[in-house]
């Protein structure tokens, strides 16, 4: 895999590039809608190529492992062939699940010990396991395991809880250097920098992680209790770490506002469940800022979601006939709302693009976020 960049803002350090893969190329700074059991929910493969664009999709190594398993996942021939998906995909190693699912996980020096949320089985996941799982389902951009900690813990526990991810990105590179791909193409291994809210665990795992010289980097542990105020000045202590030649991802980020800050601080990539959970609770983002469709106002409302929306669905169906489909409990709100959502994140990473490119950047960010906000 190799990172070509392309542009770089003249006022801030927003980048375009593009990222190559055996599965096609990226162009940066992108959005992945998340498919965390190998689907985003309520939209089909075919929808996510032609309706929202998806130049590459998520899946989670925990949920994966768990079902359908790695015994099916690779008598398939991997995720891509599983679910009929010929893009890159990038999987998550389960460091996020030892945060979300504390309560029923149990960490030590060789790994994490889950037990299943489906039916209560116990499962140990190690750094050198999690590239095994990885290397079956077959991701184009395989993530290191590591302990994502709250944004609200305290220095001893951000330090010990690096430290362990330190030593657990050791052994997991070790593992990956001496594992082959089982499909044919290549399989790059990003590195997770970690250390809370804190610059100096910060600075520390970043230059650690460059260490490595792997194909990119991740920066996790953001967007899980911290102010937002903090999440960007962390962002900004890791990119001034990070190679420029190297893609950098923002792990589980987040809001549109979130994604176009971050852009400006130099990240590339970014994950989030927002807008397909957003969506199938009836809230849509739009130009125009975020709107309920469950609300009275909709109801005689005729005109479309979006005229100028970045989908079909936005022209192709009414204000009115979304909100009865939410009222009604139909199937299909769930799907024209998850799709303008991703689409609209979509469109709006392209849109800084292109204004990377063009060298006006910090200008239309100002005008767009403004809109946003109804000003």
């Amino acid at each position: 895999m190799t990172f070509e960049l392309l542009a770089q803002d003249p006022k801030t350090n927003a980048r375009a590039g593009i990222l190559h893969t055996d599965h096609g190329d990226i162009m940066t700074p992108i959005f992945m809608p998340v498919g965390t059991c190998g689907s985003v929910k309520a939209v089909s493969q075919t929808q996510l190529k032609e309706d929202v664009k998806a130049q590459i999709i998520l899946g989670n190594t925990y949920h994966l492992y768990l079902r359908p398993g790695r015994e099916v996942l690779q008598a398939a021939g991997g995720l891509h062939r599983f679910i009929n998906w010929d893009r890159p995909i990038l999987t998550d190693s389960g460091g996020f699940q030892v945060f979300s699912l504390s309560k029923c996980r149990k960490m030590k020096e060789e790994g994490v010990t889950f037990q299943s949320h489906i039916d209560g089985s116990r499962h140990l996941f190690t750094p050198e396991n999690v590239v095994d799982t990885q290397r079956i389902i077959g991701s184009d951009i395989m993530m290191q395991l590591d302990e994502c900690t709250p944004g609200t813990a305290d220095f001893r526990y951000a330090k010990e809880s690096l430290e362990l991810t330190m030593r657990w990105l050791d052994r997991g590179y070790k593992h990956y250097k001496e594992t082959e791909p089982l499909y044919g193409h290549h399989q790059s291994y990003f590195p997770i920098v970690q250390g809370c809210v804190y610059p100096e665990l910060r600075r520390r795992s970043a230059e650690y992680v460059v260490e490595k010289d792997c194909e990119g980097y991740a920066i996790g542990g953001l967007a899980v209790g911290e102010p937002a105020e903090k999440m960007y000045e962390m962002i900004e202590v890791v990119n001034e770490i990070l190679p420029q030649n190297k893609p950098r991802y923002l792990m589980g980020v987040g809001t549109p506002q979130n994604l176009l800050e971050a852009i400006e601080r130099g990240v590339d990539m970014f994950d989030c469940v927002m807008p397909t959970r957003d969506g199938r609770n009836a809230r849509l983002y739009t130009k125009h800022g975020r709107l309920n469709f469950r609300n009275l106002k909709w109801a005689k409302d005729f005109s479309p979601i979006e005229a100028d929306g970045a989908a079909e669905v936005d022209r192709m169906y009414s204000k009115a006939y979304l909100r009865h489909l939410f009222m009604a409990d139909e199937l299909l709100a769930l799907e024209i709302a998850s799709i303008h959502n991703l689409s609209f994140y979509l469109w709006l990473v392209g849109e800084a693009r292109k204004h990377i490119i063009a060298g006006d950047y910090s200008e239309w960010k100002r005008q767009i976020l403004s809109d946003m906000e109804g000003k």
